[in-house]
């Protein structure tokens, strides 16, 4: 049995940290007077040189210092704008529009009455426009936003012919166990959205959807902690929200990449985004080819303790899985605007995956005084075909003309997920000598999701807004199974595990979310209320009913205590229901011995968090988090009820699970040349629970340290060296090893800045290789993964066709509307 004794170096220099902070952090809530600096209206107006009022136009208040952005604001049909600044506090205004030149204030310094600006005059010109509002800046990797961070993808070096599982696992606060499931600050239970669209998977068959995906696709991610109500209240440790890209230039352009890559085998990735955007209408689209080999290797010990029809015995096992990877991506869709209040979506998405699999197996059986009991090899050939696609429409109609109206957003998508494996598994026993056994599998899947969703935002007086809606979310999975043996010539079906698996699922959601502003304090109340309706089939067995209706409150609160402080409180309660695959009893086998399989049994989990943020100088951020979830869902591995030596992998519900974790960020800028994201983690884990006759209350600390530093360089030259660390780490009855990478990137801009190459290198140490061991009464399973991620990669890009971005809009339709609300909280 392993030594469960806490280890506290992950967490030592942090306590003293908390001690401090702790004090100023609850201090700061409350609203004294005399800590707080008063704040007066800035007001202005923007015009042309004629003397019209210019709507929509940039207005963003800099600190005169160091010209950080302090706030950004739009002019209103009158061209007016108004900010609410600091007394005393120098800053610097701009002002930037299509067509015209940018605008910048001299130096400002607001009295205590406020400060009434001249008119704004911006003056066309040609020149200056295409100077100014050519896109050539490129965004920091990393962006810390309230409530979550940004990973600007498409400006890494480091993204280079990487997938989008790869990108995520350097991300800030990222990481996956052994069996490739996603957590986010150590915790596990995530919604992912792809353009504001749920993907219904969880574990190996996300990480497999997310491996068909390129980053080439990939405009941004933003990992959400704290995500409002207008979420679904899936993902317990937040969301992770992937945004494709989508041109908003002027005019006919686009942009064409091919990149080549080597690591243990060869990779290539293609691709072509086109965009044509006119006045009223902007048609794009774009196309992603990937073709990529790769190994996953593993090394099992396995221990099974001793039953009434087998002695105690041991075994070791060698997995080596070369597997080709083919996949398609596309997008192509329309935003049209039909009046000045009203504007309509449509898109399409596709994502054609072909996965070819061979797994060589070299298993041996033993007592434990070491004499054998059995040895055999192995060979199984595996063909996945994962075809998907969705269509959404979106309309989103304005009440009035002015930027800040009431609006109504309307969604209406559906997507489909089909996979089909086809397995070939050959075994030869060469002690005992058996005759050679081909067992063979035909598993099919059938998924589709249907959504309607209507969103409404009204504002208030005193600068409050009201945010109400409803979503109706339909899915619905057909899954089948044949399984055939064949020995001697002779070729049997197997009924007792080929069988059909049925499952629908109806959530039906309504919430209502309040944001009010004063000039130090923002305070957004939320409610959401989900009912949910199952139902689950499988062959021979009676029906799983299941019929639910939940509260999910949420609560964020942030304060500007003065120049340099600010604290924000986030409460909330979330839920991760399973998903299909989790409930899905059908087999799916890896090799002769190993299996993964649903459990029709699993409970939905729940969970409560707090959160506490300090932030410094509006960019040194603490935070401080609990949560307590209940009926956690975990993966394990045991001993097969089918008996013998067969074990499944299968994920069951814990009784508890207690989090807490202290987050530490920090960008730095030593030198104008050099930005640095330094992000650390550190959190306690605790799991209580029973399973096979072991009890568990296991608790442990962990820590996960990411670096990334950013170099702009002379002559068109930039470069990237990211590093990353997850410290041994608990997860029920696993417990992992330390691991990490480091990686490398260099990008060449050149024609203008049409064209780029860049270079990247990835976990160029390898050293992102780990061993995990679960530990029970009756079993106990010690497997050590190494991944094809040491990838050297080289891509070229060139981007055709305007330069101009075209005006901002205040708010974006359709199903992105979601996350943009989310983000800007």
């Amino acid at each position: 049995m392993p030594d469960f004794t806490p280890s506290l170096h992950c967490l030592a220099p942090s306590y003293s940290l908390v001690t401090r902070q702790l004090p100023l952090l609850l201090l700061g809530l409350v609203p004294l007077a005399g800590v707080a600096q008063q704040t007066a209206p800035l007001i202005g107006t923007v015009r042309s040189e004629t003397g019209a009022p210019i709507e929509f136009v940039t207005l963003t208040l800099h600190r005169a210092a160091d010209s950080v952005v302090i706030k950004t604001e739009f002019s209103d049909v009158q061209g007016q704008f108004r900010f609410d600044a600091l007394v005393g506090g120098r800053y610097l205004l701009s002002a930037a529009q299509i067509g015209y030149g940018r605008y910048w204030s001299p130096a400002l310094a607001v009295p205590a009455a406020g400060l009434v600006l001249p008119a704004i005059g911006l003056r066309p010109s040609a020149a200056t426009a295409l100077k100014e509002i050519t896109v050539t800046a490129r965004k920091p990797l990393y962006e810390h936003q309230a409530g979550g961070t940004r990973v600007n993808v498409a400006d890494s070096p480091l993204a280079t012919g990487a997938t989008a599982l790869e990108v995520l696992g350097r991300a800030p606060g990222i990481s996956t166990d052994g069996k490739e499931n996603l957590s986010l600050r150590g915790r596990q239970g995530l919604l992912v959205v792809v353009d504001g669209k749920r993907v219904p998977l969880t574990g190996a068959d996300l990480a497999d959807y997310l491996k068909a995906l390129p980053a080439e696709q990939m405009q941004s991610i933003e990992l959400l902690t704290n995500p409002p109500a207008q979420y679904d209240a899936q993902g317990g440790a937040g969301v992770i929200a992937i945004t494709l890209k989508k041109d908003q230039r002027l005019g006919t352009n686009g942009s064409a990449t091919l990149s080549v890559g080597r690591g243990g085998y060869g990779r290539i990735t293609g691709g072509l985004v086109l965009n044509h955007r006119r006045k009223n209408l902007n048609l794009y689209g774009n196309y992603t080819y990937s073709e990529r080999r790769y190994f996953t290797r593993y090394d099992f010990d396995r221990q099974y303790a001793g039953t009434s029809l087998l002695p105690a015995a041991a075994s070791q096992q060698f997995n080596d899985q070369v597997s080709h990877l083919r996949s398609h991506a596309a997008k192509v869709g329309a935003d049209c605007t039909l009046s000045k209040r009203t504007l309509l979506g449509a898109s399409l998405t596709g994502l054609l995956s072909h996965i070819d699999n061979s797994v060589d197996t070299q298993s041996e059986f033993r007592m434990l005084d070491g004499s054998p009991l059995s040895r055999y090899t192995s060979v199984t050939a595996q063909n996945i075909d994962r075809p998907s696609g969705s269509a959404n429409l979106n309309l989103r109609h304005a009440l009035a003309d002015s930027a800040n109206a009431a609006a109504f957003t309307f969604d209406a998508d559906y997507g489909r997920y089909h996979t089909t494996r086809l397995m070939a598994q050959q075994a030869n026993y060469l002690e005992p000598q058996y005759a050679v056994n081909q067992f063979d599998g035909d598993q099919r899947v059938d998924l589709s999701i249907g959504t309607l969703k209507l969103d409404f935002s009204q504002p208030l007086p005193h600068r409050a807004r009201l945010e109400a809606g409803a979503k109706a979310t339909r899915v619905r999975s057909d899954n089948s199974t044949a399984f055939f043996s064949t020995m001697n010539g002779t070729t049997t079906f197997n009924p007792f595990i080929s069988k059909d698996f049925r499952y629908a699922e109806n959530v039906n959601a309504a919430y209502v979310s309040v944001r009010t502003a004063t000039a130090q304090t923002t305070v957004q109340a939320g409610l959401r209320a989900e009912q949910t309706n199952t139902l689950a089939e499988l062959s021979g067995e009676a029906a799983r009913e299941r019929h639910y209706t939940q509260l999910f409150p949420s609560l964020s609160a942030q304060r500007t205590l003065n120049a340099r402080h600010a604290l924000a409180l986030a409460l909330a309660r979330r839920i991760d229901r399973p998903n299909y695959g989790q409930l899905n009893p059908l087999r799916f086998y890896v090799d002769p011995i190993s299996y993964r399989a649903g459990n029709p049994d699993l409970v939905a989990q729940t969970s409560y968090s707090a959160e506490l943020t300090h932030t410094y100088r509006q960019k040194f951020v603490t935070a401080l988090a609990y949560a307590r979830t209940d009926q956690p869902i975990v993966t394990t591995a045991q001993p097969s009820p089918d008996g013998g030596r067969l074990v499944v992998s299968q994920d069951v519900n814990l009784a508890s699970q207690d989090y807490l974790a202290l987050t530490l960020t920090a960008p730095l800028e030593p030198t104008k040349w050099w930005s640095m994201y330094a992000n650390g983690v550190f959190y306690y884990l605790r799991f209580r629970g029973q399973l096979a006759g072991t009890q568990l209350n296991r608790a442990q600390p962990s820590c996960q340290l990411s670096l990334s530093n950013t170099f702009s360089l002379p002559r068109g030259w930039s470069a990237e060296l990211s590093g990353n660390y997850q410290s041994s780490e608990i997860w029920g009855f696993e417990k992992s090893t330390g691991r990490g990478q480091v990686g490398a990137g260099l990008l060449k801009s050149f024609w203008n800045k049409q064209g780029s190459l860049r270079f990247g290198a990835t976990d160029i140490f390898y050293t992102s290789p780990a061993r995990f061991t679960s530990t029970f009464v009756n079993f106990r399973e010690t497997f050590y993964k190494r991944e094809d991620l040491r990838v050297v990669t080289g891509t070229f890009t060139y981007r055709f066709g305007n330069g101009k971005v075209a005006a901002a809009r205040k708010r974006a339709a359709g199903a992105e509307d979601e996350l943009r609300r989310a983000g800007g909280l």
